[in-house]
């Protein structure tokens, strides 16, 4: 019998993690489930019915627990509303401590209350010290305090709101499993302004949208003659001042005769 794996989201947007769910098998994509991580016991959603899930990365998956009972859906519902509390105090911890430029982005505690979880930022110092700020949480807290850096991307994503385009809610919060690499390279391609209000996101980073046409944009420039190259034309020898790639056009200066726009197939390279 092959091995019934499901991927299990425990983000609204966050990456899809794999789970054997053998004897469970009467899984579908919405249920709620009980599974073991290696941040402790965490309550998450079946987001697909994996058909190919290849090779596990570790010598085998590790397994969904139990379907979610109501009674972990209040329990996970109590403990949220515990983790807002939990950030304020880390926090104040934090700002008593003068811990500088260190942000707490949100707390999440495992469905059985062990383990407390604390995401930061922190690009001041990153060679900074918090002991202190864990050992005043475990004051407070009966359960093991782990304190998590995590980069602008993710704090943007966790945190929410506008995003730098005026969409009500930013890409990575609404679906965005996982980031993409992005590069200053995918900019150009589309002939996006280099202006940091234009290809910088509210993290502070390049925006995740430049990956989304990209690939459009190479495919459609192959074949075209690159900016200021020198082509030959039906009106005569020119240089290219404009590539529009998406209309398989280019604008070609001809001198004398100003510039025109030609089709990918009236333009052939100079010589």
């Amino acid at each position: 019998m092959t091995d019934f794996i499901v991927g299990v989201r425990f983000l609204k947007a966050g990456k899809i993690y794999h789970f054997s769910a053998n004897q469970q098998r009467d899984l579908q994509v919405g249920d709620h489930v009980v599974v073991e991580t290696s941040r402790g016991l965490q309550l998450g959603e079946v987001a697909q019915l994996v058909e190919d899930a290849g090779e596990p990365e570790n010598d085998s998956w590790k397994s969904v627990l139990r379907k979610a009972s109501p009674r972990d859906l209040v329990t996970r519902q109590v403990w949220e509303e515990k983790e807002t509390e939990a950030v304020k105090s880390c926090q104040s911890k934090a700002s008593q401590l003068k811990l500088k430029g260190v942000k707490i982005i949100s707390a999440e505690f495992t469905l059985d209350g062990d383990r407390l979880t604390f995401l930061y930022t922190n690009e001041v110092d990153d060679k900074l010290d918090l002991t202190p700020l864990r050992n005043e949480m475990q004051k407070l807290y009966r359960a093991k305090i782990n304190l998590r850096k995590v980069g602008p991307r993710d704090a943007a994503k966790i945190i929410g709101g506008l995003g730098a385009c005026g969409l009500e809610t930013r890409c990575c919060s609404m679906y965005l499993g996982e980031f993409c690499p992005i590069s200053i390279k995918m900019a150009k391609a589309q002939d996006v302004s280099l202006a940091p209000t234009e290809i910088t996101g509210m993290c502070g980073r390049l925006r995740c949208c430049l990956q989304y046409e990209y690939e459009t944009y190479v495919e459609a420039h192959k074949g075209l003659p690159r900016l200021k190259k020198h082509v030959t034309t039906p009106m005569g020898d020119g240089r290219v001042i404009k590539v529009n790639p998406l209309k398989e056009t280019v604008l070609v200066d001809l001198g004398e005769r100003g510039a025109k726009e030609f089709p990918r197939e009236e333009v052939s390279p100079l010589g």
